[in-house]
């Protein structure tokens, strides 16, 4: 089994811009999303194709499975998964060892930018870029099958730490 641990935060500044080493446009669409798995197919640079089912989330990990699928086929599952779409072009940050993804939403979620980063334990510390504000590992409205189903921007809600 393949485990995903990652901690995603809201963008709080334009710092990581300066530092970016690549980029690739995203479009994903859910297909499936309940609390036992999330089926989504992902199009990146209208180039790969890539079909992922994720298990719940304990905590800041989850099962993960990835497989590649021909683009003529992903093309068509995304259109089965409208409405359900999120639009982004996901930068690649490199800070403190690590490899940040800067994920700057379109479309529906325009204005919405949030930073990820994978980790290989659960308890490992990272070195946080100034630019990382309020970590929303845990707040499923920053999910990216939430946002699928919910266009907008989440509202930041003033009680969270």
């Amino acid at each position: 089994m393949a485990e995903e641990i990652e901690r995603k935060f809201l963008v709080a500044g334009d710092g990581w811009r300066q530092a970016v080493t690549g980029q690739k446009r995203l479009v994903q669409g859910y297909l499936s999303s309940n609390a036992k798995a999330t089926v989504r197919i992902r199009i990146a640079d209208e180039q790969r194709a890539v079909l992922t089912l994720k298990g719940p989330a304990e905590g800041i990990s989850r099962a993960e499975f990835e497989y590649d699928v021909p683009l003529d086929d992903a093309r068509e599952m995304l259109a089965l998964a409208q409405p359900n779409v999120v639009e982004k072009t996901r930068y690649l940050v490199p800070h403190g060892g690590l490899t940040w993804e800067v994920d700057v939403f379109a479309g529906a979620h325009a204005g919405l930018i949030v930073a990820e980063v994978e980790l290989e334990a659960v308890d490992q510390a990272i070195d946080m870029p100034g630019w990382a504000g309020r970590e929303v590992s845990e707040d499923d409205r920053y999910a990216n099958a939430s946002l699928a189903r919910v266009p907008g921007v989440p509202p930041v809600d003033p009680d969270a730490a």
